[in-house]
């Protein structure tokens, strides 16, 4: 049996195959600007979920992939990190 081997996908293809389920409620808020790290979470969030819009740096958690990256890297007085209620977020589909 000729084989051939299985097609190598870029990990943003990947990660589009996932089903997020939108809640209305905001799972990551933005409490205090001024004392987040800004640079990081503009470079590091592998969603891109942190952006800045007119000088401000804005969350979009919409796309948000809960890897907790950013809570990590914030202190929790400046950004508030839970995880979306039952059934809401991302649902991870592998292959």
């Amino acid at each position: 049996m000729n084989r051939s081997p299985p097609k190598k996908m870029r990990i943003e293809e990947l990660i589009r195959r996932n089903v997020w389920e939108v809640d209305k409620e905001r799972h990551i808020e933005i409490l205090d600007e001024k004392d987040l790290p800004k640079k990081q979470l503009l470079l590091l969030c592998p969603m891109r979920c942190y952006v800045e819009e007119e000088g401000r740096l804005v969350m979009h958690y919409e796309e948000c992939v809960e890897c907790g990256l950013c809570r990590i890297l914030s202190n929790p007085k400046s950004l508030r990190w839970d995880l979306p209620r039952g059934g809401m977020g991302i649902r991870y589909r592998y292959g």
